[in-house]
């Protein structure tokens, strides 16, 4: 999963170059400076999204979290999962390789991201590595 900041650095990135993030089912999101680590995911029975006047609400049904009701979507950090990085980038996505890399702890493998103009954007966290390559093309 990627970290707070680049959540952060991929929101502001996405405003940057007008794409919007629309909730749906099975996103996950999370809900920085409450105290609330673990990401919330989207789910119509548990965590809806709500169009109203005055914004988009992503309203908690029940007492999953009971110190919340609902959270403007517009303060909360959208985490994609892998396969939403991997439609962000499009058409400039030429592939995923493995990575083995030597350190001195043993061996760790790592993945990169290859885009179609041949730069290569590393991690040892798949997600990670194609949030890196999002993060270059926004």
């Amino acid at each position: 999963m990627i970290t707070l900041e680049t959540a952060r650095t991929l929101r502001e990135a996405m405003e940057r170059a007008q794409v919007p993030w629309t909730p749906a089912p099975g996103d996950r999101f999370l809900v920085p400076d409450r105290d609330f680590d673990e990401p919330f995911i989207v789910s119509e029975m548990v965590i809806e999204v709500h169009d109203h006047p005055s914004g988009r609400l992503l309203r908690f049904n029940g007492t999953t979290e009971w110190a919340l009701d609902s959270v403007p979507a517009d303060e909360v950090l959208w985490v994609p999962w892998e396969h939403q990085l991997r439609a962000l980038l499009g058409e400039r996505f030429a592939s995923m390789e493995r990575v083995p890399m030597d350190q001195e702890l043993g061996e760790v493998e790592a993945y990169a991201v290859v885009l179609a103009d041949g730069s290569r954007h590393v991690d040892v966290d798949p997600e990670k590595a194609y949030a890196q390559a999002v993060l270059t093309i926004l």
